[in-house]
């Protein structure tokens, strides 16, 4: 089984960005040159988290954050917040709820996704951040 590495720069990401990402992924599957097999990308960090949405304004704009703030909201008096005072605890239980990874099946050389599907990044972190996502890729 061959694997390739490459990493993901995000130079910065606020609060609240959900980043489509699925072509960046896509371009190293193909430099990775691994036809059948699996990408894995994740997020280091606990305030960071990847899925698949339909990329489209009214989940990334008006859903996804209406839900995040029903799930997580951002004054509930978080154990985290009353010893760091750091103004992130609703940012670390959503990205505890979300993950930080997420895998994807490659055939042929291209990401196994549905027509509507696309893989996402979203900033959970109350402080502007630069993300490095690492991507790997297994396969034949």
């Amino acid at each position: 089984m061959a694997v390739y590495s490459e990493t993901l720069e995000l130079e910065r990401t606020v609060e609240g960005d959900v980043v489509d990402i699925t072509p960046r992924v896509a371009d190293v599957v193909s430099r990775s040159g691994i036809k059948e097999g699996m990408v894995l990308v994740f997020v280091p960090g606990s305030t960071g988290a990847l899925t698949t949405v339909e990329y489209e304004p009214g989940l990334v704009e008006e859903d996804i954050p209406r839900l995040l703030e029903r799930v997580a909201p951002r004054n509930a008096g978080y154990g985290h917040e009353r010893r760091w005072h750091d103004g992130n605890g609703h940012s670390h239980i959503r990205a505890s709820l979300l993950g930080p990874d997420i895998t994807v099946p490659v055939s042929d050389g291209r990401l196994v996704l549905g027509t509507w599907q696309q893989v996402v990044f979203l900033e959970l972190d109350v402080k502007p951040r630069r993300r490095s996502l690492a991507v790997k890729v297994m396969g034949e």
